[in-house]
């Protein structure tokens, strides 16, 4: 994804692999999302944008059926917790990757950042979140349990007084400060971290 938001960056803005770089990743530390930035001081399309990068993604050679995943989520006692998708992608993204994972049937909803709004609101922005308590239907902050790969977006969370787990993949380092208060290297650490919410064995 990376690449295709670097070769976007190029080609639209005519700038230089170096260049682009640089700005792609501004963008992301300033707004959490390169789109954000486009849209912001370059008048992009964003609707055409998600056509040229995410949904020209080969997910398909890239994302497959995870099983573990599924019990994992199949696990937590649905009694107690309401699964909830919350993405800084648009919709038709959001939807293949949990389709491809098999997953998709788990979630009662999907907040994501609509793209084709002409006002743009994703993580790490408040309003973002109070946009997924109100799509989740959800009245109190304490009552807010998220996960996120990213510490930006982990960090606002938890400043906010969301319960929040940052997920460092093992192949990444960890950071020099914690982003929040809890941090995973895998998802089955949710089972240690909130074993009330999963089902009795």
């Amino acid at each position: 994804m990376s690449e295709l938001i670097d070769v976007y960056f190029m080609k639209h803005l005519e700038l230089s692999r170096d260049d682009a770089f640089k700005l792609h990743q501004e963008y992301y530390k300033t707004y959490g999302l390169a789109i954000e930035g486009l849209v912001r001081h370059h008048k992009i399309d964003p609707l055409e944008y998600n056509r040229q990068v995410d949904d020209a993604l080969p997910l398909e050679s890239i994302i497959f059926p995870d099983p573990d995943l599924r019990k994992l989520l199949e696990d937590i006692d649905k009694s107690k917790v309401k699964l909830w998708l919350f993405t800084n992608a648009y919709i038709t993204h959001g939807q293949r990757v949990v389709r491809l994972l098999k997953v998709d049937d788990l979630f009662e909803g999907m907040t994501y950042c609509d793209y084709a709004r002409d006002t743009m609101i994703c993580k790490p922005h408040p309003e973002m979140f109070e946009k997924a308590m109100k799509e989740a239907n959800v009245k109190d902050m304490k009552d807010c349990y998220f996960v996120d790969d990213s510490a930006l977006n982990c960090r606002k969370a938890e400043e906010l007084g969301w319960t929040t787990v940052h997920l460092v993949e093992e192949r990444d380092p960890l950071p020099a400060v914690k982003a929040c208060r809890h941090q995973i290297r895998h998802l089955e650490e949710l089972r240690t971290l909130f074993p009330h919410f999963f089902k009795a064995q």
